[in-house]
């Protein structure tokens, strides 16, 4: 693939995950406080971190390496394992973000949670393109909708009722999209993100969690998308 990809997951189980489906890997290259999996295909794999603010600078570090060597990205892919809110997107299954919401950034008040846009300033919605999630769904059969971005995972069921309640069309959450698509829009590059789910959104229960499904869901399903993100190009709409 020369489609100059570049894919941020959290850890080096999803990173590992997802470079199964291609051919091979051809290779590392190392950054400043980062370091890339090429696949054979021409894909950049990076293991970004946990949470949404190391996400980010570690994407950031990414795409502006490759802008400063005149070769830069021309899509983002965030992806790994997350939860899914039930029954819409049950364990196994796979998420395709149509809106990348931050769910916890901004104030609580005595009438509720306000969004930082309600602040008057920031923003908490990135919107992927509407041809690659489209395209992506076609070759996946994945689920589409919100993926929640949290900086704390949701443990109990009140705080996933509370979660639902604002965002109605979520469906899974993670801890990296929202700050990897921060990333990519300071770069101006369109950006997807990609979900297994490995748990029900809710009360934590490790015992429930299917974490090697999801990993082999994750694998799976970019087998079937690398294809199209070769093709796609991002003037379709």
């Amino acid at each position: 693939m020369n489609a100059r990809v570049l894919v941020a997951t959290a850890v080096p189980a999803e990173r590992d995950a997802v470079a199964r489906a291609f051919a091979g890997t051809a290779g590392e290259l190392r950054l400043p406080g980062v370091s890339l999996v090429r696949t054979a295909a021409g894909c950049d794999l990076l293991a970004a971190g946990v949470g949404p603010a190391l996400a980010a600078a570690s994407t950031a570090t990414a795409l502006t390496a490759a802008a400063l060597a005149g070769t830069p990205y021309r899509l983002v892919v965030s992806a790994g394992i997350g939860g899914g809110f039930l029954p819409e997107a049950p364990v196994g299954s796979l998420v395709v973000a149509d809106a990348i919401t931050v769910a916890d950034l901004g104030a609580e008040t005595a009438d509720g949670f306000l969004p930082v846009t309600g602040l008057g300033f920031g923003t908490v919605t990135h919107t992927p393109p509407k041809s690659a999630v489209r395209v992506t769904v076609e070759a996946t059969g994945a689920r589409t909708g919100t993926i929640l971005t949290v900086s704390t995972v949701t443990g109990t069921a009140a705080r996933a009722a509370e979660l639902r309640a604002r965002h109605p069309r979520a469906l899974a959450e993670g801890m990296e999209g929202f700050g990897v698509a921060e990333a990519a829009a300071a770069h101006g590059v369109p950006v997807l993100e990609i979900r297994a789910v490995s748990n029900p959104v809710g009360p934590r229960d490790r015992a429930a969690w299917r974490i090697g499904d999801a990993l082999a869901a994750l694998t799976e399903g970019f087998g079937k998308i690398a294809p199209v993100l070769e093709s796609w190009n991002p003037h379709d709409q």
